[in-house]
């Protein structure tokens, strides 16, 4: 669990957007397939392009986000491990400077690609990816999708 920051520190917006890959280069998002909300119902490869619009305030330090897979009922989706069974889970963390051309006050994009093996998610059902961001998460900050149901025979 992360701890919240007593300071005010969420991003001034999230963008997310689910496809079959995505890859940063020069800032950017570059992405393959992008906007779908129905797969499978076989595993298949896919990815989470992500631009995060942060504060003025909350450049030159360390954020930390998280990306958690949750089914339908808002339960983690768990995957069978060495360990055991384990949540679908995805962090990392992101710094940003701040650029000498930008005027005071403006938010600074920051772009991440998070790009998935085939996940074994049941057919026929509804998942969703939600996002957090320095323990902060907004209601938007979430990409539902739902896998295909397996043709009879």
């Amino acid at each position: 669990m992360v701890a919240r920051r007593a300071v005010a520190s969420a991003p001034v917006k999230v963008t997310m957007l689910l496809c079959d890959s995505a890859q940063v280069a020069d800032g950017k998002l570059f992405i393959l397939g992008g906007g779908w909300s129905l797969t499978g119902p076989d595993p298949m490869p896919s990815a989470i392009a992500v631009k995060v619009d942060v504060g003025w305030h909350e450049v030159d330090m360390a954020h930390h986000w998280e990306l958690f897979l949750e089914d339908a009922d808002g339960q983690p989706v768990l995957v069978e491990t060495p360990e055991g069974n384990q949540p679908i889970e995805v962090r990392g963390e992101f710094r940003v400077a701040r650029p000498a051309q930008v005027p005071e006050g403006t938010p600074i994009d920051v772009a991440l690609a998070v790009n998935l093996g085939p996940l074994p998610l049941a057919p026929g059902n509804r998942f969703t990816w939600r996002l957090s961001i320095d323990g902060d998460s907004q209601v938007d900050w979430a990409l539902a999708f739902t896998t295909r149901p397996r043709a009879d025979g």
